[in-house]
């Protein structure tokens, strides 16, 4: 049966993710996950203990999915509009994880965020793949490497979060609060950080 103890897990992290999109670490509600999985909350907190181990296991499930998605290999760091390009499809297909990183840093501010050591271990093999495009002169050198990736993960980011702001801009409709695929056209971003990353 411990399939179906995993498939259980796996239907508290799915609801889990959309109540902390939604609300927040501070605003999620146990028992409110725990209806929209079908599940009982004493099961949740037997599965993850409390609400804030909830949110991380959340959280680290998301950024788990995202860096598999979106690798950045040496060879691939030489087009960052590219990167880009991939990054925007995947927040556009996955919304939730910008929210909880926008959840995160709201409710914790400067603090000790999740995983924090991994994590920064994460973005520094970026760093180190974007300078050493750099040095192989495929990438600009006028700014650092990791002023460079951060530009283009927040560019990538903020494309898809923001579509209030693409709408107004643009005059897009929105479709489920995302903008238009028109206007996220992920041409339009790899064109952007292509210019934006070019050699010197």
């Amino acid at each position: 049966m411990a399939w179906q103890t995993e498939l259980t897990r796996q239907r508290l992290l799915d609801a889990a993710v959309e109540d902390f999109a939604e609300f927040g670490a501070a605003g999620a509600r146990v028992d409110r996950i725990a209806t929209r999985a079908g599940i009982s909350k004493e099961r949740l907190y037997g599965y993850f203990g409390d609400k804030e181990a909830l949110f991380v296991q959340v959280l680290r499930q998301e950024l788990a999915r995202l860096a598999a998605a979106v690798p950045l290999s040496d060879e691939q760091a030489g087009d960052l509009g590219e990167y880009a390009g991939r990054v925007l499809e995947h927040n556009r297909k996955h919304p939730a994880l910008l929210r909880l990183l926008y959840w995160e840093g709201l409710e914790r501010g400067g603090a000790t965020v999740v995983d924090e050591l991994e994590r920064a271990g994460y973005y520094a093999e970026k760093v180190a793949a974007v300078g050493r495009a750099q040095q192989a002169g495929h990438l600009t050198t006028s700014v650092g490497a990791a002023e460079l990736i951060y530009a283009v993960i927040a560019l990538a980011g903020w494309w898809a979060a923001a579509p209030q702001i693409t709408r107004m801009l643009t005059g897009a409709s929105t479709k489920n609060g995302n903008a238009d695929a028109a206007i996220l056209d992920n041409s339009t971003v790899a064109t952007l950080v292509r210019r934006m990353s070019a050699p010197d």
